[in-house]
């Protein structure tokens, strides 16, 4: 079982603002990315069908604060770890790395398991599959910042 991912990326010139930083919008597409490479590293996705119902993961809930900025061609790695795990919800900490290892950001997502009706497009929330829920686990408490 998974509780932890990295994920690294180069920051490209469109990320960035008119004052040559990272805009504040792009550390949540970040998370999204480093969340979807992450259930991809567990053979799953944010968007699939299991055992004939389509299931996704709809935002409850985000957050991000910035230390630090980035800047254009600054590496950065996010760190995922999985700090919450209910019947129908996961909670994921991010933690962006930037050059010489430090931190400028830290965020968190919350996402919930739903079906999506085919017909109608409506989402309804439902437990995690066994499926997915057998792959992913909360990090121990004391994982700590490295």
């Amino acid at each position: 079982m998974a509780s932890e991912f990295r994920y690294r990326h180069r920051i490209e010139f469109a990320e960035t603002d008119m004052a040559g930083i990272v805009h504040f919008s792009n550390y949540f597409r970040l998370m999204e990315r480093t969340e979807h490479e992450f259930l991809r590293s567990l053979g799953l996705s944010v968007h699939a069908d299991i055992d004939g119902r389509l299931v996704s993961w709809p935002r409850a809930r985000a957050e991000c604060s910035y230390e630090a900025p980035l800047t254009f061609e600054d590496e950065v790695e996010v760190l995922l770890r999985v700090r919450g795990k209910t019947r129908k919800s996961i909670t994921y900490e991010f933690q962006f790395f930037g050059p010489h290892s430090r931190r400028v950001a830290r965020g968190s997502i919350t996402v919930v398991c739903a079906t999506i009706d085919p017909q109608t497009r409506r989402m309804t929330s439902i437990p995690i599959p066994d499926a997915i829920g057998e792959k992913i686990e909360t990090a121990p408490a004391e994982a700590e910042d490295p």
